[in-house]
């Protein structure tokens, strides 16, 4: 597929959110996660990890608490979509905590809020309010609160969230084992992210081969795309998943587009050369972001952020990545005043390498993605 399919699935307000439960509720548990695990829903907020299969394994613990959490944490450089669902759409994220809860078996679900988002909150307790009053019509005993992050990127990955929840210093758990099956409080959890919930919905809503119709094999249905950069659409669009870039560009950029970031700082960036090879939605990340960069733009700037970015939000818990972003940054500069020779880079994207296998978390074994591709396709910028 190389069409670029304009969708409104998620911000659709046609959606009886209450309904679409009481319709859902009917089936048994097995039912409802089976139907994830058929559609190929994915996470959406960048590792892609099957949602039925996520459900499935919490569901299958044995605990007297579990818990839901949804991450809009949204922390991400070039991302701002979730925001944009909780202000337009917020009971569909709710109905999405509220399925999984009837799933896994929890009573108690959390919102994860990025603090910068703080201004969201009175008009979000009031939704909430709503909400729970539907469930008990529904005759659901589930109840969701809102916990506010503290501004730190690290802690948009699961498990260092739950360490803040629980008034830790946040940082990256040992995996295994996972939150599904002792996360916070020590007890099962499912972090899911909130466009991820709204996909649950979705395929409440329209049914599994509906949904399936959506999408590529690796990646099925619709998708955020957070647009920033040099584009004349910069915003939040829906979009199948499936597109090549070249048509996103025509769609999206300036005219003058020389690469596209997409999945944010942690994602991957294509040179022009490869517009039209590469899909979105197969191979690349789920996280929505996508930069647009023009001949204006100069990539070893553009690089030199990411990395200043990277070394600032490094929790410091693991070497590869506490050390290893700050070489990086250290090393492009050395090379770009001539203090280096060209063949370091050489030695810089082994050193990338080492940290995207050794690091403890998302953050450092992400690193690689961008400071590789932009390093191997724009070289000459980092010299010159």
């Amino acid at each position: 597929m190389s069409k670029l399919n304009k969708l409104g699935y998620i911000f659709s307000t046609n959606c009886n959110c209450k309904n679409v439960l009481k319709e859902t509720f009917k089936k048994s548990n097995d039912e409802i996660v089976q139907e994830l695990i058929d559609s190929g829903l994915k996470g959406r907020g960048g590792a892609g990890f099957p949602v039925g299969l996520k459900w499935k394994i919490a569901a299958e613990q044995q605990s007297d608490e579990k818990y839901v959490i949804c991450n809009a944490d949204e922390g991400e450089p070039g991302t701002f979509k979730d925001k944009e669902i909780l202000v337009k759409v917020p009971k569909k994220v709710l109905a999405g905590m509220a399925m999984c809860a009837r799933v896994i078996g929890a009573k108690q679900g959390y919102i994860y809020l990025r603090s910068e988002y703080i201004y969201l909150v009175n008009d979000l307790n009031t939704v909430i309010d709503e909400f729970h009053n539907d469930l008990k019509e529904l005759g659901i005993d589930f109840n969701i609160k809102i916990f506010m992050g503290s501004g730190a990127y690290i802690c948009g990955e699961e498990t260092a969230l739950i360490e803040s929840m629980e008034g830790k210093r946040g940082e990256p758990r040992n995996k295994p084992p996972f939150p599904v099956q002792i996360g916070y409080l020590g007890k099962p959890t499912v972090v899911n992210n909130v466009e991820t919930l709204v996909g649950t919905m979705i395929v409440a809503r329209i049914g599994v081969e509906a949904y399936k119709e959506l999408g590529t094999k690796d990646q099925r249905g619709s998708k955020l795309f957070s647009v920033s950069g040099d584009s004349p659409k910069e915003g939040v669009h829906e979009l199948e998943l499936g597109m090549s870039v070249s048509n996103f560009v025509l769609e999206y950029g300036d005219g003058d587009t020389k690469a596209v970031q997409i999945g944010g700082v942690a994602g991957f960036c294509v040179p022009r050369k490869r517009f039209k090879e590469t899909i979105i939605g197969e191979g690349n990340t789920t996280g929505g972001s996508t930069m647009l960069f023009n001949s204006t733009r100069s990539m070893y700037n553009v690089i030199h952020n990411y990395l200043d970015f990277y070394a600032e939000e490094s929790c410091g818990q693991c070497t590869p990545c506490r050390v290893g972003c700050q070489q990086l940054l250290k090393g492009i500069e050395a090379v770009k005043a001539k203090k280096k020779p060209e063949k370091y880079l050489n030695q810089l994207l082994k050193l990338a390498e080492t940290m995207r296998v050794s690091s403890k978390c998302g953050l450092g074994q992400s690193v690689t993605n961008s400071f590789t591709s932009i390093v191997n396709n724009f070289r000459e910028e980092m010299i010159y």
